[in-house]
């Protein structure tokens, strides 16, 4: 199932990058596009993960997961409150997956050496995963550090005291970053506190995931969408005068 309409979009009123000096990435279906096959291996290890830990079974430890994503906002924060597990364990287990499926992408990592400036990866999952996957992808040597979920404390996005944590620990002027997140609702507190914002949607729907976190939101806290990432970093580097807003229609 594709989008009804090409998700290239673009306020009149959206802030662009000639003053950007920060680049800052989401990791988890951001930087990959879903035919990576990354995220559902890593939603059944979480899931693995309940089963084993309360004795389940496969369909009722998923429906627990759910339970828990909706209630909590991710598994982890809901088993770090309830049961108080060893994150570092969670983590490790979750994020054993197998990185075959993942393809080297020469467009992106092209694109993201372009850009000028300092390029960060900000996610809620651990350093570890998103260095392997960036790896596989040809793109980790462009980026400068990772800011993971133990960097946050534990405490997922889009809680505003992560973004704030992530800016002290890298000295970012909000007002002179971007941030490219795949969820809507991740990019309110960035926003609020004065970056730019990119929401990165995919080509075709993924049913690995909720149907929300894959809506092309139009809403005053998202500048840009985009469904072509290495395109849309692209036409960030080109001359001002000759790109205008990069990939942009208007409604």
């Amino acid at each position: 199932m594709h989008h009804p309409e090409k998700a290239q979009f673009t306020t009149p009123a959206s802030r662009g990058f000639a003053g950007v000096d920060t680049w800052v990435f989401d990791l988890d279906n951001t930087l990959y596009p879903s035919d990576a096959q990354v995220w559902p291996q890593v939603d059944e290890r979480i899931t693995l993960y309940v089963m084993r830990l309360y004795g389940l079974d496969g369909i009722s430890a998923r429906a627990l997961q759910k339970y828990f994503y909706h209630r909590y906002g991710t598994t982890l924060t809901a088993l770090l409150t309830e049961e108080g597990v060893d994150p570092h364990d969670f983590l490790d287990f979750a994020h054993d997956i197998d990185h075959s499926t993942i393809k080297l992408d020469p467009s992106l990592g092209d694109a993201i050496e372009r850009l000028p400036g300092r390029k960060l990866i900000l996610t809620n999952g651990s350093r570890r995963h998103a260095e392997n996957v960036a790896a596989k992808l040809g793109i980790l040597d462009h980026f400068e550090d990772v800011f993971d979920i133990a960097a946050a404390n534990f405490v997922p996005k889009p809680e505003r005291s992560t973004y704030e944590r992530f800016l002290a620990a890298h000295g970012v002027e909000p007002t002179r970053a971007v941030l490219f997140e795949d969820i809507a609702r991740n990019l309110t507190v960035p926003h609020d506190l004065g970056m730019a914002t990119v929401l990165v949607v995919p080509k075709v729907i993924d049913p690995y995931r909720e149907a929300f976190e894959q809506e092309a939101v139009r809403e005053a806290h998202i500048d840009h969408i985009t469904d072509d990432l290495a395109a849309f970093l692209s036409a960030c580097v080109l001359p001002e005068a000759t790109r205008g807003a990069p990939g942009a229609t208007h409604p």
